[in-house]
């Protein structure tokens, strides 16, 4: 069972990096920061009893829902917002007012791609998925702790239980096969 010490030094080791997480995934500081301190509050009142070498892996899976959470919220809202904002049109009477033409989306955001850019990097991030699912499961696990949780080496190779040199070398493999298997499907990064 983790202490209260512990607890709260495994919350203060993970906050960075899962800030950046969030951070990458919603792409607003304020909400990330309010996704990351969910998480830890719902860790440390739900999950503050469990072993400390559960922790990171139970607070990774409540931070992805926090952040699937926030997606739901967003929808909803974005939904009911457009709906009952910006009905009154111009002052002038004209009819031919469009809701959708008076909304504009923001350059950088994905409601500003186009409905091709949108299918096309869904698919990509699909083929990528579906490659990275096709690793081997040290190799997968050692390239999604360095890569997509940004843990260091040494991190790394303490959580799977190995040295950093074959943490190095999962990570090399894993991403060869990765390029190798996207170029030969025309992907390029």
């Amino acid at each position: 069972m983790a202490t209260d010490k512990e607890l709260s030094d495994f919350l203060e080791s993970v906050e960075r990096r899962a800030f950046k997480q969030a951070v990458y995934a919603v792409r607003k500081d304020e909400a990330a920061l309010d996704i990351v301190q969910d998480a830890m509050i719902k860790l440390a009142e739900k999950y503050g009893d469990k072993p400390v070498d559960e922790l990171p892996m139970l607070f990774q899976r409540i931070l992805q829902n926090t952040i699937h959470d926030f997606f739901r919220r967003e929808k909803v809202r974005n939904t009911w917002v457009s709906l009952f904002s910006s009905f009154g049109g111009d002052s002038d009477g004209q009819d031919d007012f469009d809701v959708l033409e008076s909304l504009e989306a923001q350059d950088g955001t994905e409601a500003s791609e186009s409905s091709a850019d949108k299918v096309e990097r869904e698919q990509t991030l699909l083929l990528i998925d579906a490659e990275i699912q096709k690793l081997p499961a040290r190799q997968r696990e050692a390239f999604l702790m360095r890569y997509w949780q940004d843990m260091d080496v040494a991190e790394t190779a303490a959580a799977m239980g190995c040295s950093e040199g074959s943490v190095k070398t999962h990570c090399s493999r894993a991403t060869h096969a990765l390029a190798q298997a996207l170029r030969a499907k025309g992907i390029t990064l």
